[in-house]
């Protein structure tokens, strides 16, 4: 089944979306929040929201691309993720995504697919950024640009991170944060996780994208999502529910972080990782 090239410049129309104070903590819940971070687990402290939520209302547009490429969806593996906030997130509201797809590229065993999408409140002001790809395998081969080289990231050899933060991930991390949109069975169905050639389900890499952001808020920004910029990963390696996950942050320059998060045993999950604070 060949991709669909022609999408390249194309707009979706406007997604819209509509979330409530209940919709904003459960996504907290879902990337692992606890009691001390009552602000955002709390209506009537606001409730305060996780900066990474911009992930939620803008994933129905990752949907729609992918569903236009042409591919087999068991195919499609949601390489890096980038977001930037433009001003906090309100605990409620009607926001409106408009995604392009800008780039796809040949990258031999398979086409890189990369999306804009931007997300605006009901005035028509934005509210955040969402940058995503998506690796589809087999899909390679036709003879297109390779596309630009991705960002590199490293740690700062032989330096000890400015701040690490473990937490162990529950048994039913993905059942818990596939209730914020993500539904596929590869995160809940031993069955369907086989036929992705997992020997059980995965937890969602935006889960651990969450956690890693709540690790660079509570470090990085003094707990206050309104000195989080941005936040940019590449999805390195699978994490499976009841996995622990480590967050390390070295500050590079004023504002300026490189991140990356690790399992139990070592296996680097998110490299490449760059997050920004104002």
């Amino acid at each position: 089944m060949a991709i669909k090239l022609d999408l390249v410049g194309k707009k979706s129309a406007p997604i819209n979306h509509a979330y409530g104070w209940k919709d904003v903590v459960l996504y907290a819940l879902g990337v692992g929040a606890k009691l001390d971070e009552l602000d955002f687990l709390f209506e009537m402290n606001g409730p305060k929201v996780l900066p990474t939520f911009a992930v939620v209302p803008s994933f129905s547009a990752l949907v729609a691309v992918s569903s236009q490429l042409g591919a087999n969806p068991m195919m499609i593996l949601h390489g890096e993720q980038k977001i930037q906030l433009h001003r906090p997130i309100p605990p409620s509201g009607q926001l409106s995504t408009v995604a392009e797809v800008t780039g796809i590229y040949d990258k031999g065993t398979g086409a890189l697919v990369t999306v804009h999408a931007k997300t605006t409140d009901d005035k028509g002001e934005p509210v955040f950024d969402n940058w995503f790809s998506t690796f589809v395998r087999g899909e390679g081969g036709f003879g297109g640009e390779r596309g630009p080289e991705a960002l590199k990231a490293d740690p700062l050899e032989g330096q000890a991170p400015d701040f690490a933060m473990t937490e162990k991930t529950l048994p039913e991390q993905a059942a818990l944060y596939r209730l914020s949109g993500d539904l596929n069975p590869l995160h809940i169905s031993p069955q369907f996780a086989k036929m992705g050639g997992f020997d059980r389900p995965i937890l969602h890499g935006l889960c651990t994208y969450g956690f890693a952001g709540r690790a660079f808020l509570r470090h990085a920004c003094g707990g206050d999502p309104r000195r989080f910029k941005s936040f940019a990963a590449r999805f390195a390696g699978v994490v499976f529910p009841g996995d622990a996950l480590t967050t390390e942050g070295w500050q590079v320059e004023p504002g300026r972080w490189v991140l990356r998060t690790r399992t139990q045993d070592d296996r680097v999950v998110l490299s490449n990782s760059v997050a920004e604070t104002v």
